[in-house]
């Protein structure tokens, strides 16, 4: 992870790509569902408004920083160009997650 302070949740996942076609496109992953309650948990004291949560992730062990957008009563985990690329992210195929929040 980027940080070696101590988290607030330390969370593993296989999870499914989103391609987001709206008017800016975007991919995400989708956090799944038995991790909800742990993420909300912990954007208790993460959260900086809006109810995003900033958290560090690792796929393929490309580590990045981002905030986990709330949408439906889940979360979705941002993926950016750079990181798609950098970790081989293909909107077909799962991806490993770790993921970790740490309080602000």
């Amino acid at each position: 992870m980027l940080y070696d302070d101590e988290p607030l949740a330390d969370i593993a996942f296989t999870a499914l790509i989103m391609h987001w076609r709206g008017p800016s496109p975007f991919y995400f992953a989708v956090v799944p569902d038995e991790h909800v309650g742990e993420v909300r948990y912990a954007a208790r004291q993460a959260s900086y408004g809006w109810g995003v949560v900033p958290v560090e992730a690792v796929i393929n062990g490309i580590a990045f920083r981002t905030s986990l957008f709330p949408k439906d009563g889940g979360y979705l985990l941002p993926l950016k160009v750079d990181v798609r690329k950098r970790a081989g992210i293909d909107l077909d195929a799962p991806v490993d997650v770790e993921m970790r929040i740490s309080a602000k």
